[in-house]
């Protein structure tokens, strides 16, 4: 059993998403200088974002998507266990599935990255702005914070599994 369990990540994940929420909302450049964010950015060579300085209409919606998401995963994660032990094995592999490839691209098409870019023939595109230190480091922290309730529910639902078959032993050794 872990010591600490999937549905307790969840609840993290989700009070996180409401404080990013809030500060998006409130104080973005809090969240862009960020000495998780810089030192990320900086190990894997990624620009810094400059655009956080004040609070926009693009954080105040940032801000609306990110409580949606708390807000919800909080309601989710307090349904009966076996209903959400079902619900999130089936949503943890769907959120990874959009977590690594947007991570890796981050990453390798960054300047300068795994595919560089001939800046003589270089035409911007709309994925240029997702090419920065803060975007990489939601990315990266929210993979491996996904892995590890996905990981933490393939345990939960094999212990489950485990005391269903050893009920089952007793009943039938009682019969």
């Amino acid at each position: 059993m872990a010591v600490v369990s999937a549905f307790s990540v969840i609840r993290a994940l989700s009070l996180f998403h409401i404080t990013l929420a809030f500060y998006f909302l409130t104080n973005p450049r809090l969240i862009a200088d960020q000495n998780l964010v810089i030192i990320l950015g900086e190990a894997m060579q990624m620009p810094h974002t400059s655009e956080f300085n004040k609070p926009t209409p693009v954080t105040a919606f940032l801000a609306i998507i990110l409580s949606f998401l708390g807000v919800s995963d909080l309601l989710s994660v307090s349904m009966v266990e076996h209903l959400a032990v079902e619900y999130w094995s089936s949503m943890t592999p769907i959120r990874l599935l959009f977590l690594f490839p947007l991570t890796a691209y981050t990453y390798m098409f960054k300047p300068d990255g795994f595919a560089p870019v001939n800046r003589a023939f270089y035409k911007p595109g709309p994925g240029d702005h997702l090419k920065n230190s803060l975007i990489f480091s939601w990315c990266f922290l929210e993979t491996v914070m996904w892995f590890w309730v996905y990981v933490g529910l393939r345990d939960q639902r094999r212990s489950a599994a485990m005391k269903v078959l050893e009920r089952k032993k007793a009943d039938e050794g009682m019969i």
